[in-house]
């Protein structure tokens, strides 16, 4: 057991519950993997999830499994938001839900954590930012390395001055998909809800159970994990969103998707920067200390930031092998990045200062992703013009 980690979730929840007469009530919209997944961390931690929303029969059974004890269950999200006793509002539904949900639940008095990225469309994002700020409510977007104790300490590291000018990031997210969800739905869907604003199509569980891998509801892997990694970058070049993006991809050789598993995204920033992406599901496995990689290429040393350490290695002309003179590992440390994030959120929510991934951060992010998209499907380079905030081909 983690003593201090346990002590630091109990103090957190004394200090919330103390706050606001009792645990903080919140409820869970999309209860797939990743909203159970979220459900768990934020009980950890003291909260009670109090109700639970989605569209799939077997999710929402699911979902409420893993609530709290007499957790309201709902198949429409807007009437969970009508209940005035939740004021916390977990969104972790497919991408093309993100925005309606985040806006509807400002709207009526919530604080918002919504899984990233932060919306599918850049108009989307840019009407989340005009919801959240029309209403002061405090929205917390799920890039969890803005909240972890070691990406923080490597961005003080970075920003050091030890690297010079950094003109080049080179980065990597590799991993192996053997086949996507072939089953059947076991249960009622309200599928016309699901799809919500995306086209009008026929009932399919393929499409249900392998949204990531549509151009309806998301990007691909290659919009989730970049996600990610482009946050990263944005932080810590210190940098909003790049000005032309240029993205490729392969076959899709996983069977009846849309979008392919192998892609390289390239990035133009107008603060005098590029940074390449390639995500590689098609790829061997990794250690989860080895899985991922960003370069971060100076003119006197390069700075090397994975999922679970990092390291500076100076300029040597000597050198055969070079070696690092700042490094740091710390395999299995990623996993309390979440419940660092939703701490952070918490104590947002007490404070009504802004989180560490505010709704900005999210859409810096959400540009370029919106742009990845366009490249690959229309195969040009897309540039963004900030005055219309508009992609240009």
């Amino acid at each position: 057991m983690n003593l201090g980690i346990d002590r630091r979730n109990f103090v957190l929840a004394s200090s919330v519950a103390l706050a606001t007469d009792g645990p903080v009530r919140a409820g869970i919209i999309g209860a797939g993997g990743r909203g159970r997944f979220l459900t768990g961390e934020f009980k950890e931690i003291g909260v009670q999830i109090a109700a639970v929303c989605d569209v799939y029969e077997p999710n929402l059974k699911a979902g409420l499994a893993a609530a709290s004890t007499g957790a309201v269950a709902y198949g429409d999200y807007r009437k969970l938001l009508d209940d005035k006793s939740i004021p916390v509002v977990i969104v972790a539904t497919p991408d093309h839900w993100h925005a309606q949900m985040v806006i509807d639940a400002v709207h009526a008095g919530k604080d918002v954590y919504v899984e990233k990225p932060l919306a599918h469309t850049i108009e989307e994002g840019d009407r989340i930012i005009s919801a959240v700020r029309e209403t002061k409510r405090i929205v917390q977007v799920g890039m969890q390395r803005r909240s972890s104790e070691l990406f923080q300490e490597a961005h003080r590291q970075m920003k050091g001055g030890d690297l010079g000018d950094v003109r080049l990031i080179n980065s990597w997210w590799y991993n192996h998909q053997a086949s996507i969800r072939n089953e059947p739905l076991t249960g009622k869907l309200d599928w016309k809800q699901w799809q919500g604003s995306s086209p009008a199509r026929q009932e399919e569980a393929k499409r249900f159970f392998n949204w990531y891998y549509y151009w309806d509801y998301s990007g691909g892997l290659m919009v989730g994990q970049a996600a990610h990694m482009i946050d990263v970058f944005h932080w810590f070049m210190g940098s909003q969103h790049p000005s032309a993006v240029t993205t490729a991809g392969g076959k899709a050789n996983l069977e009846g998707v849309e979008i392919p598993e192998t892609t390289t995204i390239c990035l133009e920033y107008p603060e005098n920067y590029f940074a390449v992406f390639t995500v590689g599901y098609k790829a061997m496995r990794y250690a989860p200390v080895n899985d991922q990689m960003a370069q971060f290429h100076g003119s006197k040393a390069r700075f090397d930031l994975g999922r679970e350490g990092y390291s500076l290695f100076r300029e040597d002309l000597k050198a055969v092998d070079l070696k690092p003179t700042i490094e740091k590992k710390l395999p299995g440390s990623f996993g309390p990045a979440t419940r660092a994030h939703i701490r952070n959120f918490l104590e947002c929510i007490k404070t009504r200062q802004q989180p560490n991934a505010p709704v900005e951060a999210g859409q810096a992010t959400n540009i370029a992703l919106c742009m990845a998209m366009e490249s690959l499907r229309k195969g040009v380079r897309v540039r963004f013009n900030p005055t219309t905030r508009a992609m240009e081909i």
